[in-house]
């Protein structure tokens, strides 16, 4: 047991895939926290490890190729690390849930979507199959469908809708967290907005933590309270959304922020950061950003730089900040 008030807390992860063709360092040293009730973003470019990291803490890391080589995940003072399988299946959607990118994959195509809903309430709670479909059909008005749609199949409806049917399937058991992994990918605009809005009003009412998994820094601001940004499968950066929206210190993050058009300020051209993520399974050495970076010193490829507190909980893994 941890002695801490956090719902959630990750020490020290590392997750590696290891393959024919190398080890794949996907999550290296990676440590969160989150409290009840509050929302983090984690953000980063594609194949930072921001999904690995989500399946780590449901130990959903399909085996091989993938393992779990170091670190500890605290849920309400457990390590669920150490639980058994059978253990974690009375987790998963219960304790803890997930959205996945794509609902379509997520469905099962020839249930209907209040069954798909009430086998999760069955799995986890003791009711008769009568309230469970009940209890179904609940959650899908919680989530705006109505329940004449509800003995229909996922390919009759449309992929916003379907994705509010993965929402309900989530939230069915009051999950204490909800991991959300760019689940408005597939959306257009309208439809996006439609579904932020309604994983807020949901997650306050049931009081839900919340870790939203996306690329775009406009839902971190829409949606929640931390942000975690996430490079070559380490937190380089971590401080409360205004904190980081207002003075983003380390290098990769401010390169995210001048990647964003603003239509405050007349420019010809953004400021894209140079060259690519790097390889995981050739990750320079020392800090992995510096190849990168524009302020890289002769020691940003010798040392792995500590994460450094410069004030206000405000997080940096950078040798800038090393007072």
């Amino acid at each position: 047991m941890t002695e801490s008030n956090n719902m959630l807390e990750i020490k020290g992860l590392t997750i590696h895939y290891v393959t024919d063709d190398g080890v794949v360092r996907a999550v290296n040293d990676l440590n969160i926290a989150i409290g009840r009730g509050e929302s983090i973003g984690l953000v980063g470019e594609t194949g930072a490890g921001k999904t690995t990291t989500a399946l780590g803490i449901l130990k959903l890391v399909p085996n091989p190729p993938g393992k779990i080589i170091d670190g500890e995940i605290f849920l309400d003072g457990e390590d669920i690390i150490k639980k058994s399988e059978p253990e974690m299946r009375k987790i998963r959607g219960n304790k803890v849930s997930m959205i996945f990118q794509d609902p379509m994959t997520s469905l099962n195509p020839v249930m209907t979507v209040r069954d798909q809903i009430a086998e999760v309430i069955l799995l986890h709670e003791k009711m008769p199959a009568a309230k469970a479909l009940e209890k179904a059909e609940e959650m899908l008005m919680k989530v705006g469908i109505m329940p004449d749609r509800a003995k229909d199949y996922p390919h009759q409806f449309s992929g916003g809708m379907r994705q509010r049917v993965v929402i309900a399937i989530a939230l069915a058991c009051s999950p204490e967290l909800l991991i959300a992994d760019e689940p408005t990918t597939a959306l257009d605009v309208t439809i996006q907005a439609q579904v932020l809005e309604l994983m807020k009003n949901l997650k306050e009412e049931f009081n839900t933590s919340m870790i939203m998994i996306t690329h775009d820094l406009g839902i971190v601001a829409e949606i929640c309270d931390k942000v975690a940004v996430m490079y070559a499968g380490s937190v380089v950066e971590y401080a409360d959304k205004l904190e980081l929206f207002k003075n983003p210190k380390h290098p990769y993050t401010i390169g995210l922020f001048n990647s964003i058009p603003d239509i405050g300020n007349d420019v010809e051209s953004l400021k894209p950061i140079k060259g690519l993520m790097p390889d995981p399974m050739n990750l320079p050495t020392g800090c992995p950003f510096h190849p990168r970076c524009d302020k890289a010193k002769p020691e940003c490829s010798e040392k792995i730089p500590a994460g450094y507190d410069i004030g206000n909980n405000h997080i940096v893994k950078c040798i800038l900040f090393n007072q």
